[in-house]
């Protein structure tokens, strides 16, 4: 018997697939659509076994669909523009636009030999003009519509690269590339008004249209909203000693989400680019100094909330509104700009971070909170953690007693009514911007004129495509665009005037291309963006998979982007993603030499719990296990792994070792077990070569067993693929095919069965092992195509069992099994219990003084 040969078998059948243009997508308009879509990929070289288990995901659901008589769109893409590939050209002198296409031509002729069932037809890159031309049209309609702005914002800008840097490429205060201080400027950019529609974003995850989302990422999704009733209120300000004829400032307007604590109230603080700050350090070297520390140290949140709590007190005071206090005011480094209003209240007692500033410089801490009123403090308790629970107020004047909701509401109104303050809402989320300064990316369609002002390019210009410049233009800091290599591209006439005027020489961050990608793989017009009528069809995305570290700002602009859309008549839906899956990462052993540095898994020959290098034969010490990563080189090659064990079983391993959604660690012994199953899954199918052109009379009712497991199967499988339990549908398989030993040809009644469960089994495989099936279903004398092949039905007649299982014990010791018919009487069990072999060995010479029968669990027999 022939040897299973994936690589010749998978080869021949991605061939078959290809000639057939199998999974070419179209709306027949008689049976129901479904569109899955995993996140499309950066083509940055190769393939990893993470992109492996995410698009095998969607291939399994895709063929599946498709088997039960769905329209199926499955597409597949690549997110080409961004930085990656001007560091690329840094590095290898390659253009950017080289580096990407070549990556992209390497990483399709890699997908295709995982042998995934994608639309190949409808692929593009977000760098092909064709597409980014599109964009440049939605921009303008944006701009038109009023969703889009040129507004001045605060950015990192890294003086050496000069770029502006997203707050994670800003490490220690220093640009990821150049290592160069960065510093905090203020540009001119262009956002999108994504804050007007805050309200709409936060309600849907809510109201039922996301309700195919996970808890758990539209928890993240809200929580980056952050949508906060609170008071916004204004502190008379005392002009410093000597007065200051200047302060343009009679009071500090703050924001707070807790006004309840407004007796607790210990001082005031500013951002470190908040106005009143700069108004001092214009005659305050020290301060200047502070604030520039500040900006150096980190802007992301998280940089700012570990931090040490540092200040720098202002020459002024604040009036409280009820005590008459004079308030300190700090400029302080963990108040954040861009939230609220740049400016505090601060109550120690209840804030960690205004605790920790507090004790920093001797600040007074009062409590206003207290869970029990008859042990509250009456004033600093020197705690050292802030309270933030429940309770009731204390210490508070005309609040004591009160709950925390009671005081909130009282002191908004009572500030209401001395028009010191208004209770607002106030959202953690920031309008986007999508300037980048950079050249591998979307040009932003806009003209500046000296007359006129910003010009947009008119719609018969577009594209504006990106001017061809030297590849060695890379190795030289700052944007090519900017430069003299493109001045003849930068230079025009303003399309209303006709003056001199400049254009726009800002690209568009790439988050912009990511999110309108799924309408465009639905609809592909030569004319517009997409046709609403084609986009209406598909849309929604059915199922989109991707990776968590996508769940807040992608899926947040998908989501912007749709809503635009749909006003400018492109879609008909708000929500693009009705289901969403996020799915675990690919894990695998670390290890180091000798000298501590990172050694490839494929360099490593394990024994037991040692390992040693395979070429040097020096011992290797074995890490943690870590989500896969080029700079730990953990990585394991696909191709390897496909060319040495197949596709099939690649991709098998990764669906079959744990839960979709949980992270999986890749073992080169999974992967052979998988090959393993796949030589018996061929030689089972080559045993019974023609069987379906063969088999001629009906199954005999003695195969009743043999057919029940196979149609259980089919209800097991189709339910674990439709709710993503592959790692069980899998189990299943397995189960199948050991069910399937007991096949026999001695009949004709018996070749029937052998023909209904191999033509089942291989499409139930189909999906997850899909070469392998196409050549079980060629040699067992399928018709056609497995991929075209129907999902089979399964018989439920043949699930109702009518025979049980009972464990037979005696004294309450397992002594055998007994099978008798479901409705047999309780003194025929009794008796065939009693006639078993293994109860007679225990029960003979013994006096058998009872019998219980639990029905479909036990027969007891006590004997004495």
């Amino acid at each position: 018997m022939a040897q299973y040969d994936p690589r010749t078998i998978e080869a021949k059948w991605q061939a078959a697939w290809a000639k057939s243009n199998v999974f070419a997508a179209s709306l027949s308009g008689d049976r129901p659509k479904s569109y899955i879509l995993e996140m499309f990929p950066y083509p940055s070289g190769k393939i990893h076994i993470g992109h492996v288990r995410n698009y095998a995901m969607g291939d399994v659901l895709a063929r599946y669909k498709r088997a039960k008589g769905y329209d199926v769109l499955h597409p597949m893409g690549f997110d080409a523009f961004g930085m990656p590939a001007e560091n690329a050209a840094m590095a290898t002198g390659k253009h950017p636009a080289e580096w990407t296409y070549a990556n992209i031509a390497v990483m399709t002729d890699q997908l295709k030999r995982m042998g995934l069932g994608l639309d190949w037809d409808r692929s593009f890159a977000t760098c092909d003009v064709d597409y980014y031309g599109h964009q440049q049209q939605l921009f303008l309609e944006f701009l038109a519509a009023g969703f889009l702005d040129r507004q001045e914002a605060q950015v990192n800008w890294d003086p050496v690269d000069q770029t502006v840097l997203a707050n994670e490429q800003v490490i220690d205060g220093k640009g990821w590339r150049s290592g160069a201080p960065v510093e905090r400027r203020t540009l001119n950019q262009w956002v999108f008004k994504i804050t007007h529609r805050a309200d709409d974003l936060l309600e849907a995850l809510d109201d039922g249209r996301l309700d195919g989302w996970p808890a758990h990422v539209k928890e993240m999704q809200r929580n980056w909203i952050g949508r906060s009733e609170g008071l916004e209120m204004t502190f008379p300000l005392s002009p410093p000693a000597g007065g200051d004829d200047d302060m343009p400032f009679a009071g500090l307007t703050v924001y707070t989400t807790r006004p309840d604590t407004l007796f607790g109230a210990s001082f005031l603080g500013v951002a470190p680019d908040h106005p009143l700050a700069a108004h001092f350090a214009e005659t305050d070297g020290a301060l200047a100094a502070f604030i520039a520390e500040c900006q150096a140290a980190g802007t992301s949140e998280e940089a700012i909330e570990t931090a040490e709590k540092r200040g720098y007190r202002l020459p002024i005071t604040g009036k409280h509104p009820f005590d008459g206090r004079e308030l300190p005011v700090f400029v302080a480094n963990f108040i954040l700009m861009q939230y609220g209003t740049g400016a505090i209240f601060a109550c120690p007692a209840h804030d960690q971070r205004d605790l920790d500033f507090a004790r920093k410089y001797d600040l007074p801490v009062r409590p206003v909170i207290a869970p029990d009123r008859d042990h509250a403090p009456t004033g600093d308790d020197g705690r050292q953690e802030a309270y933030t629970g429940p309770g009731t107020l204390i210490n508070s004047d005309f609040l004591d007693g009160k709950t925390i909701e009671a005081a909130r509401r009282e002191v908004i109104d009572r500030l209401e009514e001395m028009g010191w303050g208004k209770g607002t809402i106030v959202y953690r989320l920031r309008n986007w911007g999508l300037s980048r300064q950079r050249y591998w990316g979307c040009p932003i369609p806009v003209i500046h004129c000296p007359s006129c002002g910003l010009v947009p390019v008119p719609k018969a210009q577009l594209p504006v495509r990106l001017p061809d410049v030297p590849a060695a233009i890379f190795a030289e800091p700052g944007n090519p665009l900017d430069k003299d290599v493109c001045a003849e591209w930068r230079e025009v006439a303003c399309p209303e005037c006709g003056t001199a005027a400049q254009r726009e020489t800002d690209t568009m961050d790439t988050f912009v291309d990511s999110s309108w990608y799924f309408a465009r793989f639905a609809s592909q017009p030569d004319d517009r963006p997409v046709a609403p009528e084609e986009a209406a069809a598909w849309l929604p995305v059915d199922h989109y998979i991707g990776g968590i570290e996508h769940a807040i700002l992608h899926l947040l602009y998908a989501r912007y982007f749709a809503r635009n859309m749909k006003d400018l008549g492109y879609l008909d839906t708000d929500e693009p993603f009705r289901n969403l899956f996020t799915q675990g990462m690919v894990t695998h052993e670390t290890y180091r030499d000798v000298d501590g540095g990172w050694v490839a898994p494929e360099d490593v020959d394990k024994q037991g719990d040692m390992a040693r290098h395979r070429k040097t034969g020096e011992p290797i010490t074995i890490g943690s296990i870590e989500k896969m990563s080029k700079s730990k080189k953990n990585v394991v090659d696909p191709m390897g792994m496909a060319d040495s064990y197949g596709a099939d079983a690649t991709k098998f391993f990764v669906l079959s070792d744990s839960p979709p959604e949980r992270d999986v660690e890749w073992t080169e012994s999974g992967v052979e077990g998988a090959a393993r199953f796949a030589g018996r899954v061929y030689d089972l199918a080559s045993r019974y070569e023609g069987v379906l052109l063969r088999a001629t009379e009906q199954p005999s009712a003695g195969e009743a067993p043999l057919r029940r497991a196979v149609h259980s199967a089919i209800v097991g499988v189709s339910d674990d693929i439709d709710h993503f339990r592959f790692n069980k549908a899998i189990a299943r398989l397995y189960e199948l095919l050991g069910a399937l030993k007991s096949l026999t040809a001695a009949s004709p009644e018996n070749l029937a069965t052998a023909a209904e469960a191999l033509s089942v089994f291989s499409r139930l495989l189909a999906p997850f092992m899909p070469h392998l099936a196409e050549e079980c279903w060629s040699l067992i004398g399928g018709e056609g195509l497995v991929a075209l092949a129907p999902w089979p039905e399964a018989d439920r007649g043949l699930l109702v069992d009518d025979q049980q299982t009972l464990m037979v014990q005696v004294n309450g010791k397992k002594r055998g099994e007994l099978t008798v018919p479901l409705d047999a009487e309780k003194s025929t069990i009794e008796t065939a219990a009693l006639s078993m072999p293994e109860v007679e060995k225990f029960t003979a010479g013994k006096t058998v003084r009872k019998i219980i029968v639990v029905p479909k669990k036990i027969v007891n027999v006590v004997v004495g």
